[in-house]
């Protein structure tokens, strides 16, 4: 285990400032460089939350190196804030990897609930830009459709439900809250998965967003993409962070870090040295 160092830092993208807040494993060197952004229906939530999330989780393990954003909420301001704010946070992430003690060739990005649908568009926003090559992603049960589907239709389950999700949705996106929006607005809308990064993910049986986070995962494996989505009983959504005492919340954390480790032996990216 490494002990962690946190750090806050503001880097300018788009003309504004986005607050940073850094975990800087002691002593590790040459660890993945990780971008995690935090959830809340992408209306609550800072960054500090990485320091008791699975971002914490893979300084302290691994030695990664973890820039967490704090976007602009969306009742400051809607789409496309929050999605730019945490792409300039990975284009800081790719210029300062070495620096801040990671790996250039090896950027993760990953979040959860609204962070993981964050974290998907900002892999379609790198892919589209070509400026950032993402080894790995990790969306954990993501916030990802605009739409309804058959679990976050009538869903009633604790924490997350159809109500808080149909309000989530639209304080992000406003009068598009239903229509076929942008994929780097609500990734379920992607057409072409081609060239997206590998992924890993888990959610909650009951929850609103297991059907869309399994369709992600089919979309990316129908693609070719390496991708897995562990699925665990229950409907209470962000389980691991909110009941860590429990036998599933234990498995799920661990099944998470033995993915990363995976990813770690197996996803790399070329340098730009070397292409």
């Amino acid at each position: 285990m490494y002990r962690v160092k946190a750090q806050w830092r503001r880097v300018e993208h788009a003309g504004r400032h986005v607050p940073l807040l850094i975990l800087k494993p002691v002593g590790a060197k040459g660890g993945a460089a990780v971008l995690w952004i935090h959830g809340g229906g992408y209306m609550t939530g800072m960054k500090e939350m990485a320091l008791f999330s699975r971002g914490m989780d893979l300084a302290r393990r691994f030695g990664a190196v973890v820039v967490s954003p704090g976007y602009r909420l969306s009742w400051m301001e809607p789409y496309p804030a929050a999605a730019e704010d945490c792409y300039g946070a990975l284009l800081y992430l790719k210029a300062h990897a070495r620096e801040l003690g990671g790996r250039e060739e090896q950027i993760v990005v990953g979040g959860e609930s609204a962070g993981g649908g964050l974290a998907a568009a900002v892999c379609m926003m790198a892919r589209d830009r070509g400026e950032v090559r993402v080894a790995f992603q990790m969306p954990l049960y993501p916030m990802l459709d605009n739409l309804d589907t058959e679990s976050s239709r009538d869903n009633h389950g604790r924490v997350w439900n159809t109500r808080k999700n149909h309000m989530g949705w639209r304080m992000y996106l406003r009068k598009d809250a239903k229509k076929d929006v942008s994929p780097y607005a609500a990734p379920a809308r992607q057409r072409d998965w081609r060239g997206l990064p590998p992924a890993y993910t888990f959610v909650c049986q009951g929850e609103p967003f297991y059907r869309e986070t399994l369709d992600f995962v089919y979309k990316l494996k129908e693609n070719g993409i390496w991708a897995r989505a562990d699925v665990y009983p229950g409907n209470t959504h962000a389980f691991d962070l909110l009941r860590p005492w429990r036998d599933e919340s234990k498995k799920a954390r661990e099944r998470c870090m033995e993915a990363f480790e995976y990813a770690q032996g197996h996803f790399m990216t070329p340098r730009e040295e070397d292409v």
